[in-house]
């Protein structure tokens, strides 16, 4: 069963919206409205099925998810990686039922949101429906670089490249450092990921480390000249549309300040 718990003070979905769209201390607060008590998943249970009805939407605030389908002999193939302050199924509200399965990677906190309530919030204020949005056109912009990533990276570029955006994804929503973030994959994952055998994983993880470009330990993710992994993998992040940097000065008081606003 499900344990449900408290959300913890620092509001990532605040953190990350902030980056795609201004906002100001009403939607903040709004925002901060849709945290409710989450529950908490075991690694590989699902939170969305394939078909299943939509009741409302899932926001990840705690932990790592991932989505994926299966193909017709039971392979999996991992299309995108959620991580705090990332909804999950947005899109529900309009096509209904999801086409593919989203499952935590991690211990994970998830806040079950109902429809009405997104639904109060895009027709309340378009600023805060502008900020939507973003997030779900952000979604499927990564969506557009993995597979270019897939499509047309060697494999040794394919890992540098996601760990670039594992990094900046994570210091968007203060979950990181300037060098260093969770990285919470195994390597057979990395290799759903990347379309390449869990051997082939191994050998350039090994050569990335021997290469001083990456140092993976106790489940981080170590990168000691984040412009030299960049420049090996051509690492652009201009498909994640971030209108602020992480590191420029930002409002986290005031989203605290909004957060002690909910109901």
């Amino acid at each position: 069963m499900d344990a449900f718990v408290a959300i913890p003070r620092s509001n990532p979905l605040i953190r990350k919206l902030r980056h795609g769209v201004d906002l100001d201390d009403g939607d903040r607060a709004l925002l901060a409205g849709l945290f409710r008590p989450g529950r908490t998943l075991e690694p590989q249970q699902d939170i969305v099925r394939a078909g299943e009805p939509a009741a409302g939407v899932h926001l990840v605030v705690e932990g790592f998810a991932f989505r994926y389908k299966l193909v017709g002999d039971g392979r999996r193939q991992i299309l995108g990686l959620l991580m705090p302050g990332d909804f999950c199924d947005l899109q529900s509200i309009v096509l209904g039922p999801s086409d593919h399965y989203i499952a935590a990677l991690t211990a994970c906190t998830v806040v079950d949101v109902p429809q009405d309530k997104v639904d109060s919030l895009v027709f309340r204020d378009s600023r805060l429906a502008r900020a939507l949005w973003w997030a779900t056109l952000v979604d499927e912009s990564i969506l557009r670089e993995w597979l270019a990533n897939m499509g047309q990276r060697a494999a040794d570029r394919r890992i540098a490249h996601l760990f670039c955006e594992l990094l900046l994804r994570q210091q968007i929503v203060g979950a990181a450092g300037p060098n260093d973030c969770a990285m919470p994959m195994t390597q057979p994952m990395l290799a759903d990921i990347l379309g390449i055998t869990t051997i082939h994983v191994s050998r350039i993880l090994r050569d990335l480390r021997s290469e001083g470009l990456v140092r993976l330990q106790d489940r981080r993710l170590h990168v000691p000249d984040v412009g030299r992994l960049r420049a090996f993998c051509d690492f652009d992040p201009t498909y994640l549309h971030l209108i602020r940097q992480p590191g420029e000065e930002d409002e986290a008081g005031a989203s605290m300040a909004g957060e002690r606003r909910r109901p």
